[in-house]
């Protein structure tokens, strides 16, 4: 007596290569998701993060009236800005130029533009030069501590001095 497999009609013969290939590519179909999953919920992360750069403070200290004696003319490049002292009385002027936004140097006759030459005498009024206005002039406070500090966001009339 001979022993004979026969399939059943509803049975269906597994081929070995096709699951794997099956198993393959659910794996990484998943992989895939995964790791489209964790890549989105990173740049969403990083996309919540702020990234504006506000830039140095306008309002900052310079430090002590002990620090400038009198006759003082102390051009600060980092705040763009010049500290005048004339006796007891201080002023902050922009060392910023006001046809291109070049940093003006200090001069014996008061400012000077590097760039495109424009003059300014002590006071930041146009004497020469492409410039359409004068220098602004910044408020200077005395601090409860006792320091100066400048705020560039304040521009006050020109010849404005802090008494002292």
């Amino acid at each position: 007596m001979m022993i004979t497999a026969t399939k059943k009609p509803n049975e269906t013969a597994v081929d070995e290569p096709n699951a794997n290939r099956r198993r393959l590519l659910g794996w990484l179909t998943g992989f895939g998701l995964f790791g489209s999953a964790i890549l989105s919920a990173f740049s969403n992360f990083i996309f919540i993060k702020p990234r504006a750069t506000y830039g140095p403070p306008q309002r900052f200290t310079i430090g002590k009236p002990d620090e400038f004696p009198p006759g003082t003319r102390l051009a600060l490049e980092e705040r763009r800005v010049c500290v005048v002292r004339e006796g007891n009385r201080m002023a902050a002027i922009s060392t910023t130029c006001t046809h291109l936004g070049c940093i003006v140097g200090i001069s014996d006759t008061g400012f000077a533009c590097p760039c495109h030459g424009s003059r300014f005498d002590t006071d930041g009024n146009v004497t020469g030069g492409p410039a359409p206005k004068p220098l602004p002039w910044f408020k200077v406070t005395l601090a409860p501590n006792g320091e100066l500090e400048v705020d560039k966001d304040a521009e006050i009339e020109p010849g404005s001095y802090l008494n002292l």
